[in-house]
């Protein structure tokens, strides 16, 4: 495929490694009889690890075919995390350093996940943007001090630690983003 067939979430091998394309920039030249290059920003999958790279509009590349199953978190098995599609019940097994720091918004029954396929192998995992967990430790809320939104640090149930408004309490669920990592509401 040429480069300059290539569109935003497209999956690519390119060095051995497979990347997903997650922004392109077109160039045009300035004088005559010059190239048209393209600026493809990719992450590595699995990893995440960011890649940049230039071609000329002629330049090929080869894609390849990745899969997103919709799966849901079953259980850990060790280090594994092992997720299930939905569909068929095929069982996913992802290790931890697959997953990454996704692991901490992994909870029991959390649904809605992509479990992202290459070659039958499962290669990375795609979680909701939010998930609901529940905060286990946090300082009690000071009466009175209401008028200042003052954050506090919480323990969850998966072990991460984030921040809080004030009035959060133990045993309390609520809403995380899982592409910043901040609080997004009460659940």
């Amino acid at each position: 495929m040429k480069a300059s067939e290539i569109k935003k979430g497209n999956v690519i091998e390119h060095n051995g490694t497979v990347y997903q394309v997650r922004d392109i920039e077109r160039s045009s030249p300035q004088g005559r009889g010059g190239n048209v290059t393209f600026r493809f920003t990719m992450y590595s999958v699995p990893g995440g690890q960011k890649f940049d790279l230039s071609l000329r509009a002629e330049d090929d590349l080869k894609e390849v075919d990745l899969l997103r199953r919709a799966a849901s978190f079953s259980y850990k098995d060790g280090e594994a995390f092992v997720f299930l599609d939905s569909e068929d019940f095929t069982p996913y097994q992802l290790d931890a350093d697959v997953v990454g720091d996704l692991a901490g918004y992994i909870s029991d029954g959390l649904d809605d996940c992509y479990v992202q396929v290459i070659d039958e192998m499962p290669v990375a995992v795609q979680l909701p943007a939010s998930v609901v967990l529940q905060v286990v430790d946090t300082a009690p809320e000071l009466k009175g001090a209401t008028a200042t939104k003052r954050p506090k640090p919480a323990t969850l149930n998966t072990g991460i630690e984030i921040m809080v408004p004030e009035y959060v309490s133990n045993g309390e669920k609520i809403w995380v983003s899982t592409l910043t990592g901040e609080f997004a509401g009460r659940a």
